[in-house]
């Protein structure tokens, strides 16, 4: 049996940074040997140290948002190619075919009312236009600007707008945004089986460009809530009114329409299907997929438990973890314990928030009481060198650290935030988010309770093994997998099968002889003639002459694919999309 492709898509994690989602990708890749992955990977810039170390059998696709001067950098694009892509983009064709979609595409991003339809359709059209013509020189031409100008001058002045009026440097920056995150749709798009998004953000418009224009299955994983991380992380920048909520609408935009055209949505717990409902998904599309850990690392792990009372906290020094509420509830903690240790393990991702977390612990004299020990690579060592496990955080999904503790089987003491409840039952104690002095009241409580930290690690450590490792994890994706794929492939036979009457169907009967054959290629080669010498409306009027001639052979599928290209060196999008909606449909039933 031949393995699947899938194509799985990162943004800002897989394999060039730890984290969860990391984490979960990973097991993905390397344990599912009846699959072949290529890793679709949209990173800041192109010179960030990759990570993770992928099996021989995955492929990886870079695309970097920021860090390259042209937007081609990343792909292995011959400079002939690129050269003459951009000869062509002259003005005359950047207002003729670029113009109108790029428009559109303003339109609907600023506009607060989404309709993921035409947002796709218009994406789908950009990404076929700059198969030939060439990105750079499309949108920073001076007509990109007056049009871009134009549009959200007009739209800020209408009474329906909910856009601030922006300076020069908002419209230069909001413009530069657009540039930087679409460059996802210049890259072409292999074939797959399946495609598979980590998050229902940017990192999705390769799986939806391929559901548009090839059908493939789609499924879309959320870890956390992107829209929702997004309206924190806003929060926290000195963004202008006008950006904020650019910015916020382009999000919504790209968050509809992932939704929009998934055949499955993941979710890592129940608690994020709310935001998925709130955008139409439908129950039968949604099938949550919980993570699990590798019981055995965490089961045998080694390490002594600490001789004076130990709180440990895995998490990277970042705002939405609220390191700050730890150490707070560390200075209580200390008045009732004065020998406890607090050791948080995990990297620096935000500098800034460090350097707050460091003040605040020499403001409250803690600086042998609370201990940041950075990134550690055998985790689970970690969890097992504490009385209890701390996790602080205002956001959260599912997070691995939850359920890597439990396994471990020390007990955990968490805010009440995302999915962290159902991860943890009854067998951990929750408390309210920022509430640092209910989280000191806890600590305390089972620092000083042995038999009750036992109790819980105990009943945690059955709960996760009964729910969450990684066996369950790869069985669940790989039915999914197999689901959609066997469901998209039942789902051609019977448009195939309901479609005998179409034009497409029709020209497969059995009609050629020799001599229609010889005609055939005659005018093909006549059309091929016209097409390299730039006389297209010619050439199209060959190639339809070609499968008029003889539709029953081997060359007209090739002939749809010049057709499919010539339409689209015009700048005729809508028609090349049908060409090669056409060629798929002989490719299947050439292969029934």
């Amino acid at each position: 049996m031949a393995k699947l492709k899938v194509l799985l898509t990162t943004e800002g994690t897989y394999p060039f940074h730890q984290g969860g989602v990391s984490t979960w990708c990973d097991i993905l890749v390397n344990r599912m040997d009846n699959i072949d992955y290529t890793i679709f990977s949209v990173l800041m810039d192109p010179f960030v140290t990759q990570k993770f170390e992928l099996p021989n059998s995955t492929s990886l696709i870079k695309m970097p948002l920021w860090g390259t001067e042209e937007p081609s950098e990343h792909l292995s694009t011959p400079f002939s190619q690129t050269f003459l892509s951009r000869k062509r983009t002259t003005t005359s064709n950047i207002n003729k075919y670029f113009i109108p979609l790029f428009e559109q595409l303003v339109i609907e991003i600023i506009s607060p009312v989404k309709d993921p339809k035409k947002l796709a359709k218009i994406i789908l059209e950009l990404h076929l236009y700059f198969q030939y013509y060439e990105y750079k020189v499309s949108f920073k031409s001076e007509e990109a600007w007056d049009a871009y100008k134009r549009i959200v001058l007009n739209y800020v002045a209408s009474k329906d707008s909910n856009l601030s009026r922006p300076d020069i440097y908002g419209l230069i920056q909001s413009l530069g945004w657009l540039y930087r995150f679409l460059n996802i749709i210049n890259t072409p798009i292999p074939d797959f089986d399946v495609t598979h998004s980590s998050a229902a953000a940017f990192c999705g418009l390769p799986c939806i460009i391929a559901k548009m224009k090839n059908k493939t299955p789609f499924m879309l994983t959320e870890h956390g809530v992107y829209l929702r991380e997004q309206y924190i992380s806003l929060s926290k920048r000195e963004y202008s009114s006008f950006l904020n909520t650019f910015l916020i609408n382009l999000v919504h935009s790209i968050t509809s329409l992932n939704y929009a055209y998934a055949d499955q949505i993941s979710p890592v717990c129940l608690y994020n299907t709310r935001w998925e409902k709130e955008f139409g998904v439908e129950n039968e599309r949604i099938k949550v997929i919980y993570n699990g850990v590798d019981k055995d690392v965490f089961l045998h792990a080694t390490g002594e438990r600490p001789s004076h009372p130990t709180v440990v906290t895995v998490a990277r020094i970042d705002p939405i973890k609220d390191i700050e509420m730890l150490i707070r509830s560390a200075a209580e903690v200390k008045l009732h314990i004065p020998n406890v240790k607090f050791m948080i393990y995990g990297s620096v991702s935000v500098p800034a928030y460090y350097d707050q977390c460091i003040n605040l612990r020499k403001a409250l004299e803690l600086e042998e009481t609370v201990i940041f020990v950075g990134h550690i690579h055998n985790i689970a060592t970690a969890y097992k060198s504490g009385d209890i496990v701390a996790l602080t955080s205002i956001s959260e999904a599912f997070p691995y650290s939850v359920v890597e503790a439990m396994m471990s089987g020390t007990p955990v003491v968490s805010t009440d935030v995302g999915g962290i409840k159902e991860a943890l039952g009854n067998t951990g104690v929750l408390v309210p988010a920022r509430d640092y002095k209910k989280l000191a009241e806890e600590m305390i409580r089972l620092l000083n309770d042995p038999e009750l930290r036992r109790s819980l690690a105990d009943e945690a450590r059955e709960r996760a093994l009964a729910n969450f490792t990684i066996d369950k994890v790869i069985d669940e994706h790989e039915m999914s997998y197999n689901y959609l794929a066997s469901k998209a492939k039942k789902t051609e036979k019977n448009l195939l099968n309901n479609e005998k009457k179409s034009s497409v169907t029709e020209v497969v009967k059995p009609s050629y002889t020799k001599e229609s054959l010889v005609i055939q290629r005659t005018w093909m080669e006549r059309g091929l003639a016209f097409k390299y010498t730039g006389y297209y409306e010619e050439a199209i009027g060959c190639f339809k002459s070609a499968i008029m001639e003889s539709s029953d052979t081997i060359i007209v599928p090739l002939l749809l694919l010049e057709l499919a290209e010539v339409y689209n060196h015009l700048g005729k999008f809508d028609l090349a999309f049908n060409e090669f909606e056409k060629y798929n449909a002989y490719q299947r039933i050439l292969s029934a």
